[in-house]
């Protein structure tokens, strides 16, 4: 198994009120650079939040969600204190209860 960690919000704290595009984009660019496998991903709606240990923060945070899913807990502490207002928390998985860690429940558009 594996330990992710993660960042928690609503989708539109996270994807509107924040420029955490410019911050992704600024760690994958300096991930290639170091030649270092990408370690983090974003989640909209994370499946991860309907595990039975997940009820209590997916009823405290505003839906429809986000969160930034990473197996870098360094990373997420950093994220934590730069962006404020997330919570955060960690699990392992693949698990009975989280099958797939970085699986959307979020409705696919058809473009």
């Amino acid at each position: 198994m594996t330990t992710y960690h993660f960042c928690l919000a609503s989708r539109h704290f996270l994807l509107e009120e924040e420029p955490l595009e410019e911050v992704l984009k600024e760690r994958t660019r300096n991930y290639h650079e170091r030649e270092q496998e990408i370690d983090f991903w974003l989640v909209e709606q994370p499946a991860f939040l309907e595990a039975p240990e997940f009820k209590e923060m997916k009823e405290q945070c505003p839906q429809p969600s986000a969160a930034i899913i990473s197996t870098n807990p360094t990373f997420i502490t950093w994220l934590r204190l730069r962006l404020e207002y997330v919570a955060t928390g960690q699990f392992e998985a693949p698990s009975e209860s989280i099958p797939e860690p970085l699986k959307s429940l979020a409705p696919v558009s058809a473009s």
